[in-house]
């Protein structure tokens, strides 16, 4: 019978070691680059939610709106890879503030652009779609895990979709938007593609 427990306590013991190890060797598994992208992209989803909120109670014109939804789906793909990593999540819960300094200057400059007219605005949202696939795209080529991956992916692919929303509003009061981070070819290519799905929910 001693024996018995002592194979049960040495049993137990192990698989407690092995949970503990298993459970820290998630963060691990990232290299630092994906971390720190991982924590970037979880505010810049916000700044793009927070700005379109914003710019809807100041214009009421729907396109803010409806992609404001859709960037809050963004921030919630990004708060559970955070949450699969066992990554504290970075992000405020009060609308317009933020921990990266950066983002928080973006965030601050953009209001006060878009506050002067309502093609601006438009102008605003644009840019946030252009400067979020300019970062997308390097946070591609820095990632390794598939989960990551494809989550960038859907990113990417709503941003295009945004892109196009932004450009399509801008076009019928007669401004053509000019791409600031993204190439001009790539820029032609989005709005060559009609919008579309970006996979599951």
């Amino acid at each position: 019978m001693k024996k018995y427990k002592t194979l049960i306590i040495s049993l137990l013991l192990s698989s407690s070691i092995v949970l503990i190890f298993s459970s820290c060797d998630k963060s691990r598994k990232l290299t630092s680059e994906e971390i720190t992208d991982l924590n970037y992209l979880r505010e810049e989803e916000k700044l793009a939610r927070d700005v379109y909120l914003f710019l809807y109670d100041l214009y009421q014109d729907d396109v803010f709106l409806n992609i404001s939804k859709a960037e809050q789906k963004h921030m919630d793909k990004m708060l559970k890879l955070l949450d699969t990593y066992d990554l504290p999540d970075p992000a405020s819960n009060e609308r317009g503030a933020f921990n990266n300094v950066e983002l928080q200057t973006l965030y601050n400059q953009l209001i006060v652009q878009s506050d002067s007219s309502l093609i601006e605005a438009l102008k605003v949202g644009a840019t946030i779609e252009d400067v979020d696939l300019f970062d997308i795209r390097a946070f591609i080529n820095r990632a390794e895990r598939k989960d990551i991956l494809n989550t960038y992916d859907k990113l990417d692919c709503g941003s295009e979709n945004h892109m196009r929303a932004f450009s399509a509003r801008l076009s019928e009061l007669g401004y053509q938007y000019q791409p600031q981070y993204i190439s001009q070819t790539e820029y032609n290519a989005i709005l060559a593609t009609e919008s579309g799905g970006c996979g599951k929910k």
